[in-house]
């Protein structure tokens, strides 16, 4: 049976892995089909596919966007996404730099806080266009002042602590509307991590196509509530493990296999392309 990992990252947002690293593992896990979904970029999307090309791997390209509900953050993954669309590329770009300034903003706060650490050494570390609080993790490791990644964000980054910069986000509508402007399907990831189910018809609402019920760290009730839910909505039941590289230890590629099945019912759930409008009667060719 063939399957798929609708959620990876690389090195070209906060994953640790190449393209063609993330590639060569797929492979070696005998996946048959994989989804690139970096936080708002498609910069690695070119090199993925030609990876996946070289590797005989069905290759979708996506992104995950940082959306907000009621005040909460969310987020939405896209998948097939068309990188000639100028909306699209255009919004990705606001997003990096709204990301880029809030590195900014974290190390002014732990400076504060008498913590020395540089921007430029977390823009180092980083080296891409949509810098994240992982990549604070690593300098705060790095530097001396944490002693995991976990512990970075339990002393510094999460809500609350010294280092927490809340991020700019639009509405899971707007997510759901860029997505399917640039041709794409929108799923909700990880809604578990979430801890709050009461989030869920109100992605509804905002159009979503499918939810991330097989992931990581979700426990198999979990999945089986969120399987259900997404049958009662006529959603699409999707699934990925998030590896992120070796950036949260063990690489989890492909530790969720998703069922090929899913990924044809999530395609055909693509917006219908608007066909050209015909020339007018007597028109010359």
């Amino acid at each position: 049976m063939k399957t798929a990992d609708l959620h990876l990252h690389t090195y070209f947002s906060d994953g640790t892995f190449s393209p063609e690293e993330l590639a060569a593992r797929a492979r070696a896990k005998a996946l048959d089909t994989v989804a690139l979904t970096d936080h708002d970029t498609l910069d690695g999307c070119p090199r993925m596919a030609a990876a996946c090309a070289a590797e005989g791997l069905e290759f979708i390209p996506g992104a995950e966007l940082t959306a907000d509900v009621d005040g909460k953050e969310v987020h939405i993954l896209g998948y097939w996404l068309d990188a000639s669309c100028t909306r699209l590329t255009s919004e990705l770009q606001r997003f990096q730099q709204v990301r880029q300034q809030r590195i900014h903003d974290i190390v002014a706060r732990l400076n504060a806080a008498g913590i020395p650490l540089q921007v430029q050494t977390v823009l180092t570390i980083a080296n891409c266009a949509s810098p994240g609080r992982p990549h604070l993790a690593r300098a705060l490791v790095e530097g001396g002042w944490a002693n995991d990644y976990d512990h970075a964000f339990e002393r510094f980054l999460k809500k609350g602590r010294a280092g927490f910069v809340p991020k700019a986000r639009m509405t899971a509508g707007q997510a759901v509307e860029l997505i399917h402007g640039a041709g794409g399907a929108a799923v909700l990831a990880h809604p578990a991590l979430y801890r709050n189910d009461g989030l869920l018809p109100k992605v509804v609402e905002a159009g979503i196509d499918g939810i991330e019920c097989w992931h990581t760290r979700h426990s198999e009730s979990a999945s089986n509530n969120y399987v259900r839910f997404a049958a009662e909505h006529k959603l699409v039941s999707t699934g990925g493990s998030d590896c992120h590289g070796m950036a949260k230890g063990t690489p989890l590629i492909g530790s969720v296999r998703l069922p090929h099945a899913h990924v044809e019912a999530l395609a055909a759930r693509r917006p219908t392309p608007t066909p050209a409008p015909l020339p007018a009667s007597g028109a010359s060719n």
